[in-house]
């Protein structure tokens, strides 16, 4: 290193822990200086390797490296970056941005064959939350209290996560970013690692294990908020829809065969639905035309027995209003004869390195069904084609697309284009292809597909009240999912989906409504007159207000376009400062005036409702209050929904 390089550096002793043996009781830290700004690199070795970004003399962060040491110095590099060799490879750190409002350093390295090197970082339970991370099943907000171990992260049907951006956000304005192209796998509050979230890279399934070259590469982003540490994150790696999906589906309901009906759906059946919608005085965006309507999975040719004239049937949904949606999935069945076979020799489907296509999914046995190869551009245009068909054929105005996630295909695959982001780039390469076709397409996987002006459905509830994949996580769940650069949330199916023979009761069906006016839309499939005639009437009341609120979503839907800001935000986002807010799970934001705080306890009548700082006029009952403050025990029946409205100065 030359004289003008060590400038840069000043070294100084501290005494190790009076545990250690003597061989270890000193220990050199190392601070270096970014040229030409105020942030700092800090190395040291206590107990374990770490180091330290700081600016001026405050520590912003502190990142362990578990299994990593070095006894050498940063050295400057001609970039401005600085390089520390460990034994085997060199880390790489680079500001990317120093002004008033962050802090941000790139972190890189390649990873040697046979390793898996892991940077750990403090939680900081219960001091800080914790937002964004994946998409979960029993989803726990904030997310620290998430507990992972060896958790491969790409999207995949276990835990539900159809959503896995690589991206946390905490309460303090820190933000942590992971590469697409590093095959991470996370460590959370696991025994070992107890209130420590870890990154991980190594060369294993489901990653590409053929990769000539692996990189752990990450990102450390300290801002003076939440807000603005989040606000950034997009900015510069999550992006913003170009535009929004379609306005009607935010204001009427959305009404789906599936929850109520499964797989018993003909002609006759979606014929009596959309008569009673019509009868029972609901409007509507669309019905939605779910499982079953194929001769068989994958062949996408209409069911005669079922469906003897689809074009006849949609015509005459549309004379009564409505529009028509179908549900469709990315697999073939083995018995779904010639498409199977013809699929397979045009090498239309995904097989693992021994030329394997055998997967499973929900509609197949083990073994019998093959997942179409979303990453090979003729096939997108093959299975788009074949959509365009049967939209022309069978009157159909868009799609529902369901599955998506890489779990779903053969263990090892074949995929093409860039190998480093196998297997992620399967889930990005099928929305993409799906969300051509208009502003009507929902989805419900992502993967770094925030631009795409189409629904992101929450994966399928179950028709509960708690954390077990309940109506609770209806809210965790969209808030994670606007966190993570997805506000156009469709909320899954009201009262949940009813699966093990356990429909929704009268009350969790009407809490659920509630809980989904103030969110982007509503999508029945359990119907208000499975119950009796209060519940249709508070039903009514309730569809109305989302419809009148509608206005505000779709504002907000436009602001998303334009600056990246959620349509649902956490209730923090009005002060981010605000440490009860920053835990608060069972409230939300519509923008920045709306609060929405629905009841989702089985039983209740009252529930505590927390306002932050502002005026807040009761939506209810008009009383004015000043934030922040605890409203306790707030009334509300059956009937009620507490909400507060800005008073607009």
């Amino acid at each position: 290193m030359g004289i003008a390089k060590l400038l840069f550096a000043s070294a100084f002793v501290t005494l190790c822990l009076n545990s250690l043996p003597a061989s270890s009781c000193q220990s050199v830290e190392q601070r270096f200086k970014f040229p030409n700004s105020d942030v700092y690199l800090r190395t040291g070795r206590s107990t374990q390797f770490h180091y330290q970004v700081m600016k001026g003399s405050k520590i912003l962060k502190t990142i362990t490296l578990e299994n990593a040491f070095s006894d050498a110095k940063l050295e400057l590099l001609d970039s401005g970056s600085y390089a520390l060799k460990t034994p085997d490879t060199t880390i790489t750190f680079d500001l990317i941005a120093n002004n008033d409002n962050v802090v941000h350093v790139r972190v890189s390295r390649t990873v040697p064959t046979g390793s898996q090197p892991m940077d750990c970082f403090d939680l900081d339970i219960p001091n800080t939350h914790w937002y964004g991370g994946p998409e979960f099943k029993d989803h726990y907000w904030p997310v620290e209290k998430q507990t992972l171990t060896n958790f491969s992260y790409v999207t995949k049907e276990f835990e539900n996560m159809g959503v896995a951006e690589r991206y946390w956000l905490n309460s303090k304005g820190e933000f942590y970013y992971v590469e697409d192209a590093t095959p991470l796998f996370i460590e959370q509050n696991f025994p070992g690692y107890e209130n420590k979230l870890c990154f991980s890279a190594l060369s294993a399934l489901p990653f590409n294990t053929r990769a000539e070259k692996v990189t752990f590469v990450y990102h450390v982003g300290v801002a003076r908020n939440a807000k603005d540490a989040h606000m950034y994150a997009v900015k510069k790696f999550l992006s913003h829809p170009v535009e929004h999906p379609d306005e009607r589906m935010v204001a009427q309901p959305i009404w789906s065969t599936w929850a109520l009906y499964k797989r018993d759906i003909n002609e006759s059946v979606i014929r009596a639905f959309a008569d009673e919608i019509v009868n029972k005085g609901f409007k509507n965006s669309q019905i939605e035309i779910d499982d079953d309507w194929e001769d068989c999975y994958g062949a996408l040719t209409f069911r005669q027995s079922k469906f003897p004239d689809m074009k006849k049937l949609t015509d005459d949904l549309k004379a009564k209003g409505f529009r028509v949606t179908l549900w469709i999935h990315p697999f073939i069945n083995k018995n779904c004869e010639p498409t199977y076979t013809d699929a397979l020799n045009k090498g239309y489907l995904i097989l693992d390195h021994n030329g394997n296509p055998d997967t499973q999914w929900w509609n197949s046995g083990t073994n019998e069904a093959a997942y179409v190869d979303f990453t090979k551009p003729e096939v997108r245009t093959w299975f788009s084609d074949r959509l365009k068909k049967i939209q022309e054929e069978g009157g159909i105005d868009s799609f529902k697309f369901d599955a998506g996630e890489t779990s779903w295909m053969p263990d090892d695959p074949v995929l093409q284009g860039d190998l480093s982001l196998s297997p992620t780039q399967m889930t990005r390469d099928y929305v993409r292809t799906v969300g051509a076709f208009g502003p009507l397409v929902e989805v419900r996987a992502a993967q770094n597909t925030q631009d795409m002006p189409i629904f992101v459905r929450i994966v399928d509830k179950d028709s509960e009240w708690g954390w077990n994949n309940g109506l609770i996580t209806l809210i965790t769940t969209m808030l994670q999912m606007n966190m993570n650069g997805y506000p156009f949330v469709l909320p899954d199916m009201i009262g949940g989906n009813g699966y093990d023979d356990k429909p929704p009761t009268k009350e969790l069906f009407l809490r659920w409504l509630q809980a989904n006016v103030f969110m982007p839309s509503l999508q029945f499939s359990y119907v208000p007159w499975n119950f009796d005639d209060e519940t249709i009437e508070i039903s009514k009341k309730f569809v109305q207000m989302h419809e009148d609120f509608a206005p505000e979503i779709i504002k907000r839907f436009k602001l998303a376009t334009e600056t990246g800001e959620p349509v649902n935000p956490p209730l923090w986002w009005v002060d981010p400062s605000d440490q009860v807010a920053q835990s608060v799970y069972d409230q939300f934001l519509l923008g920045d005036d709306i609060i929405a705080a629905p009841v989702v306890q089985e039983g209740a009548v009252v529930r505590d409702v927390y306002l932050p700082k502002g005026e807040w006029k009761d939506g209810n009952t008009n009383e004015v209050h000043e934030g922040p403050k605890w409203l306790m025990a707030y009334k509300a029946p059956l009937d009620v929904l507490p909400h507060f409205l800005r008073v607009q100065n």
